[in-house]
């Protein structure tokens, strides 16, 4: 059975409300349902997909980026990247924007309030 999609990303947060907040008012995504588990978290949808999932613990020293990186980056695809920019700038996200011209990519790099790495790369031609 091939693997077909990345479904979505689990992540720990020992501040779970600066989290939902930045990934909607930032990223843009979505606060929406999610199934009735017996710890506090968040799922935070691109469309009908909830691609990021945010688990609440106590512990702040168990998340985000640790001495030795266990994952270095996720990346989501997007379009508009001049709109996003200006979001990132309205917001005062810190980014690092490049081109990766090989691959037709504008690509942005950005941390969330954990300390995450995250890419989202945009079509040069879009």
């Amino acid at each position: 059975m091939p693997i077909t999609a990345l479904n979505h990303v689990n992540l720990r947060t020992g501040q779970l409300q600066a989290m939902v907040h930045w990934y909607t008012h930032v990223l843009g995504l979505v606060d929406g349902p999610r199934p009735a588990f017996p710890f506090a978290g968040a799922w935070l949808y691109a469309g009908d997909t909830a691609v990021v999932h945010l688990v609440e613990v106590d512990n702040p020293h168990a998340v985000g980026s640790e001495v030795e990186l266990k994952l270095e980056h996720f990346a989501f695809s997007a379009t508009d990247h001049a709109a996003f920019e200006a979001r990132l700038n309205t917001t005062g996200t810190r980014y690092k924007q490049s081109t990766l011209a090989e691959a037709g990519l504008a690509l942005y790099n950005l941390w969330d309030p954990d300390g995450n790495h995250i890419h989202v790369d945009f079509p040069l031609d879009g």
